[in-house]
Parts: structure tokens; sequence; C-alpha cells
């Protein structure tokens, strides 16, 4: 199950593993990731395991998995093509969110003082390669927390002391802070995107881009994005159906969605004004006339 668990509050305590297992926040007993290629990660947990993993509340940067002996010391290089890594690869390229479960431990403020807690959706922001502190090759992923996810405190942070009489002549006085801080947990309306609409379009054309044809190929697999032809929400209200999405890189997304690119009734490229190649198409892949029609007109001059 990608993204939020039913009838789970963001914040939920649980003493064990096994009994956030239950609950289907994070399925694996021990496995700090869980989740496929195929699919994407469903779960992490962030529990102190990995001595290069970095937690900063909002945005935690976590260690994939592989290479380390029973005392926890990294004593082989780490494969991207490992099942979480690869995994937590998916969720990157197809923009999928991922569950952060926080177990204790003393290596961050954010972690909870027992057990594990539930700590919301992140996204999986970037991956890369590097030399980790035992000296073994690790792949490392930043996660990013949702604007809607509360970031929690358990242990209270030190503010730093800020000279009261700046150089500028100015008196200013530094932030009082919160000595007590809650988590306050706020709810928001927002647009469900269907991840299986775009990643169908997406292979039917093998991640090239539509408009000009470009694949892009990362460490881990090929990278496209998914472009609503009409937009989604309020004033557009475009369906979110394979005949409404194409596959473009990132630059040609950009270029449509601010109306660069738009497209004739046959499909015809016209950027600035000026007709060119016609769209790349798939036998498989219909596209709706009337949600063209309706993005062209959007930005007709």
């Amino acid at each position: 199950m990608i993204g939020d668990v039913p009838n789970v509050q963001v914040g939920q305590e649980y003493n064990t593993r096994k009994l956030a297992a239950a609950a289907g926040v994070h399925r694996p007993f021990q496995a700090g990731i869980c989740g496929t290629q195929q699919y994407g990660a469903e779960s992490i947990v962030v529990s102190g395991g990995y001595k290069d993993d970095q937690d900063f509340g909002d945005v935690i940067v976590y260690t994939g998995h592989g290479g380390r002996d029973d005392s926890g010391n990294q004593v082989s290089d780490q494969i991207l093509d490992d099942s979480g890594n690869a995994a937590l690869v998916t969720s990157h390229l197809e923009g999928l969110p991922v569950r952060v479960v926080r177990g204790a431990h003393k290596g961050s403020p954010y972690a909870p003082l027992k057990g594990y807690r539930y700590d919301g959706l992140y996204r999986v922001t970037s991956y890369g390669s590097t030399q980790g502190i035992d000296g073994f090759l690790i792949w490392q992923f930043r996660l990013e927390a949702y604007e809607d996810t509360p970031i929690p405190v358990t242990v209270q942070q030190t503010l730093p002391i800020v000279d009261p009489t700046p150089t500028s002549g100015s008196k200013t006085q530094s932030p009082a802070g919160n000595e007590t801080p809650e988590r306050v947990t706020t709810s928001v309306q927002r647009i469900v995107r269907s991840s299986a609409v775009k990643r169908q379009v997406k292979e039917w054309h093998d991640h090239a881009c539509q408009v000009c044809g470009l694949t892009i190929e990362l460490p881990g697999g090929k990278y496209s994005e998914g472009a609503h032809i009409q937009a989604l929400g309020s004033p557009h209200n475009g369906p979110d159906t394979t005949d409404n999405v194409l596959c473009l890189c990132p630059t040609c997304h950009v270029l449509f969605d601010g109306g660069a690119v738009t497209l004739a009734d046959d499909l015809t490229i016209i950027r600035d004004g000026k007709a060119g190649e016609k769209l790349r198409t798939s036998p498989k892949h219909g596209i709706n006339p009337a949600c063209v029609a309706l993005h062209r007109e959007r930005w007709r001059q």
C-alpha cells in the first residue's frame, strides 16, 4: 500500500515493530525498507541502524540497504539493484510518497523516546552514491516531508545566541522560541492524482518524450514525467485519465504547462505560435481531442 494507511494518524506510537506491522504502517519485522522496484517503497524505518544517516526533521538523508555485518559496520559496497534501494529509486522516479517510521535512538532529536512512531509521508527528492564513514560505497536517499506533514520535536533544541547589537546600528532581538513545542496536526485538501494512470502512459512510450523524443537514463532506471493536458483542479477540472496525459521530459513538461508548447487538433506541435512536427504517439495511447483544444484555448494569445 503506497501512501496513507486508513485509520492511522500521524504521530501514532507503537511499542514494537510487530505492532507497527500489524497496523500496516511498516510491514517487515526487520528490514528497514518495505517495497519493490516494480511498485516503489511503501515505507522506511529510521532508527539509527546506519551511522551515515542524517535526520533534520523535515529532511532525512537515508542510507540504503546492504553491505553491513551483524555489528552494524559497513563491510562491503552497497548496490543500487538491491530490492530496497531499487524501491526507493522507483519512488523518486515516479514521485510516489513514502511512509516514514522513526524508532527510538540517541542519534536524532526527532526520534521517539521509546518504541516506534509513524511520522507521515515524505517524498524521495534525490539520491546518489558516496563513500561512507566506514570507507565503502553507500547509496543515500534524500527524503523531504510533504507540506502538510507535521514535524515532531521530542528533544528540546538549543537556539543559537544572537548578538543583540548588530553592526548596522539597528537593534534586533533573538527569537524567543518555544520551550515546550507541541506537535500540530493539520489537514489540507489536495487533488489525488492517479500514479497508475501516469505510469501506464510512460510505459506505453518507454519514457521517451512525446514532444522532443528525449529518453533520460538515470542510475536505476529511466525518468520521464506525466503531464496532464487539461489541468486538474479548479477552474480547469481535467480528468485524471490516460487520454488526458502526455509522457514528457522535464523541459517539455515546463514548456507545455507554461503554454510555450501547445497542440493543434491533428496533434501538430506548436512552439511559440509556429507549427512543427507532429506529436509522437502510440497505438495504445489515445489522446482526448477536447482536452487538447481546451489546453490550446487556455494559452491562445
